[in-house]
């Protein structure tokens, strides 16, 4: 086992750990060098084991606060699976009926001869006028 020097709160400890573990203990060091260096400076000076239990149960309320919020993100993750689920496995909608107006061909035809002798009107009157003048 491999003994690894570090560094809380401004204060060194040697702990073993086990081979290919040292950047796991960093990492863990970090953390409660963080949270040891703001117990001091709220604090004040603090004896080892104080400064070390005061860390720790900062440490451990941190951690709980993430527990609880993993909680209900769980918790609302399983709602929203079960409210996929239940829409997966519900019927379709029934489709619904849409009526569209067709215009029959026969009216389309007999427009086009309404517009053609409205023209030939139109003309006729045209050109009755252009007489008279």
């Amino acid at each position: 086992m491999p003994d690894v020097q570090i560094t809380i709160g401004g204060r060194m400890f040697e702990v073993a750990c086990q081979q290919g573990e040292e950047e796991y203990l960093q990492n863990a060091v970090r953390l409660l060098d963080t949270e040891a260096r703001a117990a001091n400076e709220q604090i004040g000076r603090l004896t080892e084991s104080r400064m070390l239990l005061m860390a720790g149960l900062m440490l451990a309320d941190k951690a709980a606060g993430m527990e609880r919020k993993l909680r209900a993100l769980e918790a609302a993750h399983a709602q929203q699976v079960g409210e996929l689920e239940k829409l997966k496995d519900a019927p379709l909608p029934a489709p619904e009926r849409v009526e569209v107006p067709v215009i029959p061909a026969g009216l389309r035809d007999l427009l086009a001869e309404l517009a053609a002798r409205t023209e030939a009107l139109a003309d006729a009157v045209e050109e009755k006028q252009t007489r008279v003048d």
